[in-house]
């Protein structure tokens, strides 16, 4: 039987040592598990203690706040485990990828993430041995942008939470730790239309040059753009259906998990209509733009070409998004929000929010200066009369 829980008690006291007096801690868990741990050196002098002495009290101060955390279930180590954190990230990758079912490329983005970021400072420690200041010392020394070191620490989060329920570990040590601020300005960076029909120009072969068209008249992200099939462009309802995505060697949903229609302006019918002349395309399973294999296109080497063309072009160095951006930024200004966030197959409206400042609104400053003239007219009426 499990012994019934106790509530933990102890005592300080005092151990001499060649180098000076020393203030122990003796105390027992509710497990029953009694601890001897040091608190620190004694203070023997008068006055204030030097940063890092304690006297009597300070020791037992320190004790009362160790079982306090004991009581609450909050102490570090109360619990053992006999798993590293090592093991721990481990089981959280294997539970996101079989049990969550996530997309291959989001387990292999976290995958990375925990190579690089976690497992050099917490992999083999134990992890009830890990503590928030330790989580925090780490996050203020990590490298990299504070949205970086704010993911590592949401896939830290889930990590300790995972462990919780496999583990029973009692907290989560990252749950008190505050996120680092993202300081965005809030500012994106977009191709202007003759910036695209450029890039186009540019293009090392008419499908690539159709690929970048399309990328920045209709918004599809680039694992949609290589997954798109000819039976996904309506050339008679002047759409594109969005029905999947292909990146990291697999083919998943879109990233918002639903197929979407978005609208195929008739620059982009002309040079879809152009490409799907060509012999080889066979049928509507057929890939829009496939590799040189009749495969999946290699998204590294369109990388490469769209920079390559980038060069030839004269433009500046934007990112293959910043074509999905263009889309969003222009038609923020032609249509609704909530139909740019259909669109763009966004899961928030939060995200689609970012476009807003884009939108040409010419009549705010008329009602500003509406405003302005009415108040002025209240505070300064027009006397007639003697």
């Amino acid at each position: 039987m499990t012994p019934a829980a106790q509530s933990p008690s102890g005592h300080v006291f005092r151990v001499e040592r060649k180098r000076g007096p020393v203030w122990y801690a003796k105390y027992r868990l509710p497990d029953g598990h009694q601890v001897q741990r040091k608190v620190g050196p004694a203070w023997t002098e008068r006055g204030r203690p030097a940063p890092g002495y304690f006297t009597k009290r300070l020791a037992e101060d320190w004790l009362r706040t160790v079982l306090e955390e004991a009581r609450r279930g909050t102490l570090a180590g109360i619990v053992q485990t006999s798993a590293t954190f090592a093991d721990a990230a481990a089981e959280w990758l294997r539970y996101i990828e079989h049990d969550r079912v996530r997309k291959p490329s989001t387990v292999a983005g976290y995958r990375a993430i925990v190579r690089s970021q976690l497992l050099p400072t917490f992999g083999d420690l134990p992890i009830e041995s890990i503590t928030t200041p330790m989580i925090e010392r780490w996050l203020g020394s990590a490298g990299g942008s504070s949205s970086s070191r704010r993911k590592s620490l949401v896939l830290l989060h889930g990590i300790f939470r995972r462990a919780k329920k496999v583990w029973r570990l009692q907290t989560n040590p990252v749950t008190e730790v505050e996120k680092p601020p993202l300081g965005r300005s809030g500012d994106i960076e977009v191709f202007s239309p003759e910036e695209v029909h450029a890039l186009v120009r540019a293009a090392a072969s008419e499908q690539d040059a159709a690929l970048y068209l399309t990328a920045a008249f209709t918004g599809l992200r680039r694992g949609e753009l290589l997954a798109l099939r000819w039976r996904d462009v309506d050339f008679a309802g002047s759409l594109i259906r969005v029905r999947a995505s292909f990146s990291a060697g697999h083919l998943t949903t879109p990233k918002s998990g639903r197929v979407r229609s978005v609208p195929m302006a008739p620059d982009v019918a002309s040079a879809l209509a152009r490409l799907g002349s060509r012999e080889h395309w066979v049928g509507d399973e057929d890939l829009v733009f496939p590799g040189h294999t009749g495969g999946y296109l290699d998204g590294s080497a369109l990388r490469r070409r769209y920079g390559d063309a980038l060069t030839r072009a004269g433009l500046r160095r934007l990112r293959f998004h910043d074509l999905r951006h263009t889309f969003g930024t222009r038609m923020i200004g032609q249509a609704d929000i909530r139909r740019v966030q259909e669109w763009m197959g966004h899961s928030s409206i939060q995200t689609t929010i970012q476009y807003l400042h884009y939108a040409p609104r010419a009549e705010d400053a008329q009602l500003v200066a509406r405003a302005f003239a009415l108040a002025g007219a209240r505070e300064n009426p027009v006397r007639t009369g003697a």
